[in-house]
């Protein structure tokens, strides 16, 4: 059930460009600017950890690709 609600639909390289993104936003609330819009690294972050992102699900896209099966 839950693999139907946040399906894997992302490469290792995106999922790793997510969470280092989301670690760059969050270190804006501490250094930099210290303004609490760095929280909405929480978003990338999240997405990353999970290997999901719903508006990848929404749109029917995936960056994962597929594996062949040769016969």
């Amino acid at each position: 059930m839950l693999n139907k609600l946040l399906p894997t639909n992302e490469a290792t390289i995106d999922r790793v460009l997510r969470v280092v993104l989301g670690l760059f936003l969050l270190s804006l609330t501490v250094f930099g600017p210290q303004t609490m819009w760095g929280l909405l690294g929480l978003v990338p972050l999240a997405t990353g950890a999970i290997g999901s992102c719903p508006i990848y699900t929404l749109l029917g896209v995936s960056t994962k690709g597929t594996k062949r099966v040769q016969a």
